[in-house]
């Protein structure tokens, strides 16, 4: 017998044995499945879950003496205890620090790709929970996309609209005759989508574009990061540097009358204001390919040439979300935005921008679009947020002033924190600096399923399901398959749902009724799936009644939309047809971010030296990358045997060049320690010719495993104990994990072993 499930990585088919999962299998209605899903069942993820409620020891003891200790997190003991205990206590908790200093002292942390299922989804059901008892401090944006999404909807559309619109692989097929990728497709990438990819379709459809004569550029530090099935030419450029490469194209374009006045006159707004600054009648600098490839490496012609391929044919340019992820990274999307707006191709089939093909398996899609099952979360009534890159910022300094979008704010003073989904010591830059702040809070609870190292640095630890665990619906936007996911695996030691675990807090918290409107797990199930059912009917969509999809397990988003592209309407008539943006058209210059007066970031598109990069002169040599990784989602099953082959000597594989391997007397499986004045850890050596000398990729999601001697290096390869923590820039504080030097050098002690995952040590109470 086999029944389906959902994951961020795919469906996939359930073979079930006496009522238990025993294997999982790829779903024969994908025709490029994942790998990682198939793991979900290895013993090596059941050794490290969470199996009861824990409680720090010295926290414990503190407690019972009058006081919280806090120094002790991520080093001291747990004690295990009942369930009805740890609820208590966390109950008491929570209203003892609402009492002395108001819901603006506690903070909901939850970020990162918590649950495909989109009830269980630990985001939605902690701020409902919190919002049921008073409200608490929430984050903004994205660690992915901050500067993007804070960014796009002032000059061309709010970043969802933009990924969930993308013109479809179809007409790119038929269409697009030059495709110049900054930051490539990654497959890796594309292997995972939020609510469940049920057709993984990236890699085919590059192939058929490839195929029908479409030829690539890629512009990126590291060359595979594209995969076409053919060759194609690879600009190995320096990172955090394609503003400048992107400024000297559009000079070339203006200069030899290549761009399309007719678009900028009709469809934009402010290009006379930005052409000075081109041309160099602002600053006395004329951004020339000369100018540019100075900046970025490029030669000075193939820029220019570049630009005139571009003009000359039906060209998309996609650009990467890693671009964004810089210092100053507002200006790559806004300077790319710009360039395609002059080209004048935006709206036409094949041609334009494309924010972004391959981040996930989404963009692109040929299916329906309609709103599918969300929990609501209800009102917060605490206005105070930050956003979501700045936490250790708001932690080690309460009350300090920040700018965020315009708005002067200040941050608040949290004594609690209470985190269900997602793992900060993985997705946090300048690590040693969040221990620093970590100490700060007087409580922290952690809602998991696994001894991740936040699990390990919470004074409170509450045992969650998995997706196996739970009955749930999956569903990611414009995806093929709604997926009812049954529960297919016993719970783990004594682990509870997330609605379950909170609807025990609000009943003692005399919101039980306001958090479950009196509906248990089915309930809610079915008022979701009718609402989305609702949604699908408006998109043209017959989805069965509730009773008929839970039975035959799985349903296909049946109709056929017709071929899209993006902003066709728009170019149709964009009278009619409007921009979200304060004009309705294309912001080439953006009035109302002039008047925030940032000088790191203007009212038009600037190139602004990075506070890090390899233009500068400095003691730390190689630019870092740090991506996505090919074998999880971030951290996500870091533990599994998949996970576990792709690295070397038990961590995390660092690419690097041959020329500076050789320069550094390093070679290839050597175990190295990669560091800076933030901190160091150990890494595998992975030497390859497909990244640019001077750069060095040292991908996420390695478990944190600091070595409990200061001053030694992190053991297991992650790369946040090198990165730095401070803003995009003052519009949209976003995270710069992509701006990072450091230095590579030989482990010559015998490597130490990795304990990430480990469980941690338990006594008695």
């Amino acid at each position: 017998m086999t029944v389906l499930t959902s994951s961020h990585w795919g469906v996939y088919e359930v073979e079930m044995a006496a009522g238990e999962a025993i294997a999982l299998h790829p779903f024969k209605g994908d025709p490029d499945p994942s790998p990682i899903g198939l793991h979900m069942l290895a013993p090596e993820l059941d050794a490290i879950r969470v199996r009861r409620p824990a409680v720090r020891k010295g926290w414990l003891a503190g407690l019972e003496s009058g006081g919280r200790a806090r120094t002790g997190r991520g080093r001291e003991a747990f004690v295990e205890i009942p369930w009805d205990e740890a609820l208590d206590l966390v109950a008491g908790e929570l209203s003892r620090v609402k009492a002395a200093h108001g819901n603006r002292a506690i903070f909901g942390g939850s970020y990162g790709w918590a649950s495909a299922g989109r009830f269980h989804h630990a985001q939605s059901q902690i701020h409902r929970f919190l919002n049921s008892v008073g409200g608490y401090v929430r984050h903004q944006d994205s660690y992915s996309l901050g500067a993007a999404r804070v960014l796009m909807p002032y000059i061309l559309a709010p970043m969802d609209e933009l990924m969930a619109s993308l013109t479809t692989w179809d007409v790119l097929e038929k269409e697009t005759r030059l495709f110049v990728s900054l930051g490539g497709v990654p497959a890796k990438n594309a292997q995972v989508g939020a609510g469940g990819p049920s057709e993984h379709r990236v890699p085919a459809a590059l192939r058929r574009m490839a195929a029908s004569g479409c030829r690539f550029v890629n512009i990126s530090p590291t060359r595979d990061d594209l995969d076409i099935g053919a060759d194609f030419e690879w600009i190995a450029i320096r990172p955090n540097t394609d503003t400048a490469l992107l400024l000297g194209m559009m000079h070339v374009l203006h200069g030899e009358g290549l761009h399309d006045p007719a678009f900028i006159a009709r469809y934009t707004v402010g290009f006379e204001t930005f052409l000075p600054y081109l041309t160099g009648a602002v600053d006395g600098v004329a951004k020339t390919p000369d100018w540019a490839s100075a900046i970025c490496g490029v030669p000075a012609s193939r820029i220019a040439s570049l630009a005139r391929e571009m003009a000359g044919t039906r060209a998309m340019l996609s650009i990467a979300w890693s671009l964004q992820r810089a210092h100053h990274g507002e200006q790559s999307f806004w300077s790319a935005v710009t360039l395609a707006a002059m080209l004048g191709q935006i709206g036409l089939p094949g041609g334009g921008i494309g924010v972004a093909y391959g981040p996930t398996n989404g963009g692109g899609s040929p299916h329906a679009r309609f709103a599918g099952p969300t929990l609501p979360q209800g009102e917060n009534r605490v206005g105070e947020f930050i956003p979501v890159a700045r936490i250790s910022d708001m932690l080690l300094n309460p009350g300090a002033p920040f700018v965020y979008n315009g708005e002067a704010r200040s941050y608040p003073d949290i004594k609690l924190i209470y985190w269900a989904g997602g793992n900060p010591f993985h997705h946090h830059q300048d690590l040693n600096r969040l221990l620093r702040a970590w100490e700060k809070p007087e409580t922290i609870v952690v809602q998991e399923q696994f001894w991740t190292a936040t699990a390990k640095h919470a004074d409170i630890v509450l045992p969650a399901t998995t997706t196996l665990e739970r009955d749930d619906i999956g569903y990611g936007t414009r995806e093929k398959h709604m997926v009812a996911m049954k529960q297919v695996k016993r719970p783990i030691g004594e682990a509870r749902d997330d609605f379950a675990i909170f609807r025990g807090l609000a009943a003692r918290m005399d919101a039980e009724e306001s958090f479950t409107e009196g509906r248990d797990t089915n309930g809610w199930l079915r008022v979701l799936y009718d609402q989305s059912r609702a949604s699908a009917r408006r998109a043209g969509v017959a989805l069965p009644e509730f009773d008929s999809f839970w039975q035959q397990g799985v349903v296909e988003i049946a109709g056929n939309p017709p071929a899209a592209t993006q902003f066709e309407a728009f170019r149709a008539d964009p009278a009619a047809h409007p921009l979200k943006t304060a004009s309705g058209k294309i912001e080439i210059f953006c009035e109302r971010i002039a008047g925030f007066d940032h000088d790191d970031c203007p009212g038009y598109p600037v190139w602004r030296e990075p506070a890090e990069w390899l233009g500068a002169t400095g003691k730390y040599p190689l630019h870092m990358l740090s991506d996505q990784p090919d074998r999880r989602l971030h951290s996500q099953l870091d533990p599994s045997p998949w996970s576990a082959a792709g690295k070397i000597a038990g961590r995390q594989p660092v690419s690097m060049h041959p020329d500076d391997a050789a320069a550094r007397g390093l070679v290839d499986g050597g175990v190295v320690r990669v560091f800076n004045d933030r901190g160091a850890c150990l890494a595998g050596l992975r030497v390859t010719p497909d990244i640019r000398p001077g750069v060095v990729r040292l991908s996420t999601g390695a478990w944190f495993d600091p070595d409990p001697v200061p001053g030694r290096p992190e053991r297991h390869g992650n790369p946040n104990v090198l990165t730095l923590d401070i803003g995009a820039s003052s519009l949209s504080q976003g995270c710069i994990a992509q701006t990072c030097l450091v230095d590579v050098e030989a482990w010559r002690e015998a490597a130490p072993r990795v304990t990430a995952h480990d469980l941690p040590e338990f006594v008695a109470k």
